[in-house]
């Protein structure tokens, strides 16, 4: 199983259906577990993915309409009830904190948990305390405030077997090499670029509900996985505008453009039993890996590049 990828726990848009729960998205990265825009049902959607409230690091909201927010409620207190040992991270739009805050106390119950609240004011990167990636916010357009989050990875460097045996490393002193750069073996230096070879850090974005903009573009920007509404098919792209939606065509459009590598839509309307245009809708313009995201779908990131 691969140590990073996106479970899916819900892909409807503002109604639910027999076959979609409301939003609901976990990014297991290592040690992580990111939960995005948890609507209603999510904690039970969660037992059906097999994904525990103890494992949550951090909560990203993108903003606070129902189906993207009212689940965090239950979320808290499930975190609250497992007395999770770790302080949870909650980012969100700071113009949205009084909903945030009736979410968290919706109702009574002890609270046993650290929740560390971090409102989100504008563009650039949220608090990450003791992470080992950054995480950017960036404004969208909706008819209240809304972000979008990026994840990126430092880029790094990957250790050669065949050059570490030629040059007779082995052991600690290969762990003295990636922490100094380099290290004296046998009367000469060896530097850890003889040995290895540069790693570009893995990305991934999330952009929710939101007409075409700036910041969508921003947002998905080369990076390696892009999970993104599609609420319309193209022809319903007036609705799109006016409600402050993406269609299939145009998240494809964006992905195609920015260099993605696998495309996730997500966010139906209700008026699609049948995603099947949504699939041949957004291959007219994309080439890469295309997943129309169902609820409990497990999608790994892509190996590294």
């Amino acid at each position: 199983m691969s140590s990073r990828e996106l479970i899916v726990l819900g892909t409807a848009g503002q109604v639910p259906t027999k076959q979609r729960n409301h939003n609901g998205y976990v990014l297991r990265w290592d040690d992580e577990a990111i939960l995005f825009d948890p609507g209603e049902g999510t904690q039970r959607q969660m037992t059906h993915a097999g994904v525990a409230a103890s494992g949550l690091t951090r909560i990203a909201i993108t903003h606070f309409h129902g189906d993207h927010s009212l689940g965090l409620a239950g979320v808290v207190q499930r975190i609250n009830t497992d007395r999770v040992p770790h302080p949870v991270d909650v980012w969100f739009p700071a113009s949205g904190a009084v909903y945030y805050d009736r979410l968290v106390d919706a109702t009574s119950y002890f609270h046993c948990a650290e929740l560390r609240a971090h409102p989100v004011v504008g563009p650039g990167a949220v608090a990450l305390p003791g992470a080992s990636f950054e995480v950017t916010a960036v404004p969208l357009s909706h008819p209240i405030d809304a972000f979008g989050y990026r994840l990126r990875e430092p880029s790094g460097r990957r250790l050669l077997a065949d050059r570490l045996h030629a040059v007779g490393l082995r052991g600690p002193t290969i762990g003295e090499l990636q922490r100094r750069g380099r290290v004296e073996l046998a009367g000469r230096t060896i530097t850890l670029d003889e040995v290895s070879e540069p790693r570009r850090g893995q990305s991934f974005a999330f952009v929710m509900d939101t007409r075409l903009c700036p910041g969508v573009h921003e947002l998905a920007a080369d990076v390696d996985m892009l999970v993104i509404e599609a609420t319309y098919l193209d022809a319903e792209e007036h609705l799109a505008a006016a409600y402050g939606h993406l269609t299939a065509g145009q998240a494809a459009r964006v992905a195609a453009r920015a260099g993605v590598r696998v495309l996730v839509l997500t966010h139906f309307s209700q008026r699609y039993r049948s995603l099947e245009e949504h699939a041949t809708e957004a291959a007219k313009y994309f080439s890469g890996e295309i997943h129309i995201a169902t609820d409990l779908a497990r999608i790994p990131m892509p190996p590294r590049r």
